[in-house]
Order: C-alpha cells, then sequence, then structure tokens
C-alpha cells in the first residue's frame, strides 16, 4: 500500500521522497485522510507551511476525530502567524483528548500571540493545576508576569521550577531579573553570579555581568554616601 510505504519514508526523514509516494496515494484514493495527514507533516518539516495547512485541513474534512490533525494544524496556524485560526485548532485537539497537556500549552500560547495575555494567564495556571511537573507552563507564565510587571508573583514561579528541575540552570537569569527589579541588590547579585557560572557562553551573560557591576556601583555609593 502506498501510504504505507510512504509512513515509512516520513518516519525516515525523507521528506521529498514521501511526499511523491502520498501524491501517488491520494489519486488512488482521494478520501484517505492519513495520506493527506502524511503530506501535512512532510510540507510541514520541509519548510512549507502554506502547503502543509492545506493538506491539514483535507485531513480535518475527512477526519474530524484525529487529535493530531487539529494539534498539527494548529502549530502550523502559529507558525504563519494566525492565531485565531490556531485557537480553533487547539481547541478542537483538547475537545478530542481533554488532559493532553501539549495542547493546553499550545492554545495558551495562541492565546498570547493573539495579545489575550488574561486568558493566556489562565490556561497556563490551569496547566499548572492538571500537569504541576509541566515546566513551560510557568516558565511562560511567569514571563508574561514579567511584561507586567509583577515580579513577586513571576519570582515564586520561577523558584517552583527549580523544585521541579533543580538542574534547570538558565532560570538562574530570570529569577535574577526578578530580584533586580524588586530591588533585592544581594541576591540578585548572587543569582547573576550562578547564571554566569552555569552557563557563560549564554547570550544574556554580557548583560548579567553589566548589571553585577551596576549593582556593586550602588553599594559603593552608597556606603559612600552613608559615610558623609
Amino acid at each position: 500500500m502506498l501510504q504505507n510505504e510512504a509512513d515509512v519514508l516520513r518516519t525516515n526523514n525523507s521528506f521529498k521522497k514521501a511526499v511523491s509516494t502520498y501524491l501517488n496515494s491520494v489519486l488512488l484514493d482521494r478520501n484517505n485522510a492519513e495520506s493527506y495527514f502524511g503530506l501535512g507533516v512532510c510540507y510541514k518539516n520541509l519548510g512549507k507551511i502554506k502547503k502543509a495547512i492545506e493538506y491539514f485541513e483535507k485531513a480535518a474534512l475527512l477526519d474530524n476525530e484525529n487529535f493530531n490533525t487539529f494539534y498539527e494544524l494548529g502549530l502550523c496556524h502559529l507558525k504563519d502567524e494566525r492565531s485565531c485560526c490556531a485557537i480553533k485548532c487547539f481547541i478542537r485537539a483538547i475537545q478530542i483528548e481533554p488532559d493532553n497537556p501539549d495542547a493546553i500549552f499550545q492554545l495558551g500560547l495562541a492565546h498570547e500571540a493573539s495579545d489575550e495575555k488574561d486568558m493566556a494567564l489562565k490556561i497556563y495556571q490551569k496547566l499548572i493545576e492538571n500537569s504541576p511537573n509541566y515546566i513551560d507552563a510557568y516558565i511562560k507564565k511567569s514571563d508574561l508576569l514579567m511584561q507586567m510587571q509583577l515580579y513577586r508573583p513571576a519570582l515564586s514561579l520561577y523558584n517552583s521550577v527549580l523544585k521541579i528541575n533543580p538542574n534547570y540552570k538558565k532560570i538562574y537569569f530570570k529569577i535574577a531579573i526578578c530580584l533586580d527589579k524588586l530591588g533585592k541588590n544581594q541576591d540578585a547579585k548572587r543569582y547573576y553570579r550562578k547564571f554566569l557560572t552555569s552557563i557563560p557562553e549564554d547570550e544574556n551573560a554580557n548583560y548579567a555581568m553589566r548589571r553585577i557591576e551596576k549593582l556593586k556601583e550602588a553599594r559603593i555609593n552608597k556606603s559612600n554616601l552613608s559615610l558623609v
């Protein structure tokens, strides 16, 4: 069966060959949702997002109960900056698999992309409650709180990430930023240093070093003023 042959090619990342085989499969059976889905996956991996959307939509019309079709279609709409369409797809995916954390997370991202921050916050919070080890939900909610200058609750969530995974060292930088914004200079310096020690080549390393120096200068100036 051509579709099975194409599936094997896709699994082996031979996406161009798989496309050709899937298209031949579709010529024989235009009602094969799995072949359309396979074409969508291949085109997505080939970077042809609009073509991927076209075939995922065909698959969805033929099979309205396939979680993967709506999930992948939502991801493609997000890549294509069509967040409203993505929201509809992720909602349908969640209707099919209500407890799927990845679909819930992507729905939050889609609402965030639509500048619906309050809804995104609610979705991330729901995900944290339902899947307490889903680290990305903590991080995205914290990042949104940071954008809203709500540094204290953001700090609490970033610290929760370390409780779940003590080796998640990238979070040191975000903790340092929160502490810095809250005026906790000594603690901020400590976390900036932990961050630099753990990931010295990170893109934020220069910023962390500059902030450490600024905080040092601020402390020296404060000490000098107190002596006057």
